[in-house]
């Protein structure tokens, strides 16, 4: 065959491939990295390649720290399409590394705001698809049998009635489970915050390692009380567990995101998905059973259970905080830490402390005692205490530095995490003593 041949025959066959392929947009395999269970993702997968024929997803589940991790280490080769968590702060993180690209949504009827928070980044780099309240839910039948109240606000927790009922994810584990401590630290402020999460921490069950194990205990009745976000009731309710949640009156309301990663194989793909997830059906879809997310389009409520959460309408969230992304994200290792070294790591004898210091107010309701009194609020006063203030968390040279990553950073947060471990270990051991001296007197 000469070449002229050979050249019309390739290029015959190039037009051909071209009319039979479908675009790139409609082909191919759109990967995803997210921080959502199969609960979630599995019904949305299948709802996107139905209305898009040709395209496959495929979701590549990781906790949100190990998802931005990811999406870092494979900067010089992308493996993935979209970031898709709950945790704005994450977003930010991923955008100020420029590990996102730009992108324009065409999908209309989407306000600005969802109660006081921006649903999409100004710039641009990622987009809210629903919106996330942060929590606790309950076990119906758990707090009948254990005769225990519903709770309404997060000191509710920290009751004697609570003690070992409670379960919580790892902040360092779970992106939402950092944005439900950084809420109540913003809310609170810094000292009276850590009071309140250590008051409820002495009550905790256990630490899960994963946010979905919160609900799972809960649903199926291992604790009573689980912290969450909210979209962990309202599926569990869909799929008929016997839950409750309430919104404590420090909580926030805030966009769970979608992005682009910058270097995306298949951008259009990727652009695909945003706009399904963003369109009428894709919003439709957060409401089904196994989902309960809150959508981003007003007109979704329409279709919304009843009773169903509106924050477009509902009074409660006008009056939720308006979480301060950029003070989140720049003391995340920080706060994370300092919940594994004062608490996940010390969980047994903060648990032991805060039992004894229980023990004492029911000895003191029957045998009023001021010494033990002083005593009590010594101990109290030890366990709240905190190894670093609020302004050397976000603004310390040193600190910042050592949770900046990289070997020297990492060597430097290993003595921080040394040094917060044994401030804990001695503040809850001088409680104990308090704790076990006042008891003595009102026994």
């Amino acid at each position: 065959m000469t070449t002229r041949r050979l050249f019309l025959a390739a290029t015959a066959l190039a037009s051909a491939c071209a009319f039979a392929t479908p675009s790139l947009a409609q082909s191919g395999k759109v990967t995803v990295v997210t921080s959502f269970s199969k609960d979630v993702t599995d019904p949305i997968k299948q709802a996107f390649e139905k209305a898009n024929p040709g395209l496959t997803l495929e979701v590549q589940n990781r906790n949100t720290n190990a998802g931005v991790k990811f999406v870092e280490e494979t900067r010089s080769n992308p493996q993935s399409d979209l970031f898709w968590a709950s945790a704005p702060d994450a977003f930010e993180v991923l955008k100020g590394k420029k590990l996102l690209q730009q992108y324009a949504p065409k999908a209309k009827g989407i306000p600005e705001k969802i109660g006081s928070y921006p649903i999409n980044d100004k710039e641009g780099y990622y987009f809210g698809f629903a919106a996330s309240g942060y929590g606790i839910m309950w076990n119906e039948r758990y707090l009948k049998a254990n005769r225990i109240p519903e709770p309404k606000e997060w000191s509710d927790l920290a009751k004697p009635v609570y003690h070992n009922h409670v379960s919580i994810a790892s902040p360092a584990r779970s992106g939402t489970t950092h944005l439900t401590i950084e809420t109540i630290l913003q809310g609170e402020g810094w000292d009276k915050g850590w009071g309140a999460i250590k008051a409820m921490a002495g009550n905790f069950n256990q630490i899960a390692e994963r946010s979905f194990g919160v609900p799972d205990a809960v649903n199926s009745g291992q604790v009573g009380v689980g912290i969450v976000i909210d979209f962990f009731a309202f599926s569990a309710q869909g799929a008929g567990f016997p839950v409750k949640f309430v919104y404590p009156s420090v909580t926030t309301v805030v966009p769970a995101n979608v992005g682009i990663i910058a270097g995306a194989p298949n951008k259009a793909g990727a652009e695909a998905f945003i706009e399904y997830l963003l369109s009428p059906a894709g919003q439709d879809i957060l409401l089904s059973p196994t989902i309960r997310r809150l959508p981003v389009n007003p007109e979704a409520y329409a279709k919304a259970p009843a009773g169903f959460p509106n924050p477009f309408k509902d009074k409660a969230f006008q009056g939720m905080i308006t979480f301060d992304v950029d003070k989140s994200e720049s003391r995340t290792g920080v706060v994370d830490t300092l919940f594994d070294q004062l608490i996940s790591f010390q969980l047994d004898d903060l648990k032991a402390v805060t039992k004894l210091m229980q023990d004492v107010e029911q000895g003191l309701a029957k045998k009023d005692n001021a010494q033990a009194r002083v005593l009590l609020a010594e101990a109290r006063q030890a366990v709240a205490a905190m190894p670093v203030t609020e302004a050397q968390a976000s603004n310390d040279a040193d600190i910042k530095g050592a949770f900046r990553g990289g070997k020297e950073g990492k060597t430097r947060q290993a003595e921080f995490e040394r040094k917060w471990a044994a401030f804990a270990k001695e503040n809850y051991a001088k409680a104990k003593a308090k704790a076990e001296q006042a008891l003595a007197l009102v026994r």
